[in-house]
Formats: structure tokens, C-alpha cells, sequence
């Protein structure tokens, strides 16, 4: 059983950064890559960014390449997404996932391969 609880989200200018931590509960979250994905208002839910279990390898979406970072504390059992450089179209709810497997090298972007859903948290980028 894991909860995951995203926090960090808010209302910035274009150009300004957010950082966005997912925490997580539950025993497996050392073991499994975890997942950014966000959702705009009409628009399905889209892949941002992920990170292995190990945090050696990230994949990321090329609308952020450069501009978001994600990253783990698998003693915090916590993850992050450093934004920086927002523009107005990153606004969207952004939802925090765990990887069905455990220990897979290859890394996921698809929502499909994610069991654990947070609830998400808003972010609001203005012009």
C-alpha cells in the first residue's frame, strides 16, 4: 500500500521557478522508478519527467528538456521537480506516480505503466 502526496505548487510568472515534492509512504518506493505527469484543463494527461529507483537515469518530455529536473531521496522516500524557466503553457495539475514494477532499467513514459497516483497539485504560470 502507498500514498503518494504532492505539494509545492502555486500561482508564478512566466520565468519564475517552482520546486514540487511528491512524499511518499509504503515500503517499495527505494525499489521503483517514479513519474511527473500533468494535466491542462480539456487536455489528457501528458509525461514530464521520470527517474529510476536508483535516481541514475531520467527521461524527460522535450516540452521541458532544460528546464525541469527531477530528482529522489529514497531516505525521504520523497521526489522532486525543480521548474524553473515557466512559460504560461506549463500550467496544469501535476500529478506525482510510482512505477508498477521494481528494479527496471527502462524507464516509462506512459501512464499505463504507473500504479500510484497522487492527487495532484496546481500550478499556475501567468504572462
Amino acid at each position: 500500500q502507498v500514498q503518494l502526496i504532492e505539494s509545492g505548487g502555486g500561482s508564478v510568472q512566466a520565468g519564475g521557478s517552482l520546486r514540487l515534492s511528491c512524499a511518499a509512504s509504503g515500503r517499495t518506493f527505494s525499489s521503483s522508478a517514479m513519474a511527473w505527469f500533468r494535466q491542462a484543463p480539456g487536455k489528457e494527461r501528458e509525461f514530464v519527467a521520470t527517474i529510476s529507483w536508483s535516481g541514475g537515469s531520467t527521461s524527460y518530455a522535450d516540452s521541458v528538456k532544460g528546464r525541469f529536473t527531477i530528482s529522489r531521496d529514497n531516505v525521504k522516500k520523497t521526489v522532486y521537480l525543480q521548474m524553473n524557466s515557466l512559460k504560461p503553457e506549463d500550467t496544469a495539475v501535476y500529478y506525482c506516480a510510482k512505477d508498477k514494477g521494481a528494479y527496471r532499467t527502462r524507464l516509462s513514459g506512459t501512464t499505463v505503466d504507473y500504479e500510484y497516483w497522487g492527487q495532484g497539485t496546481q500550478v499556475t504560470v501567468s504572462s
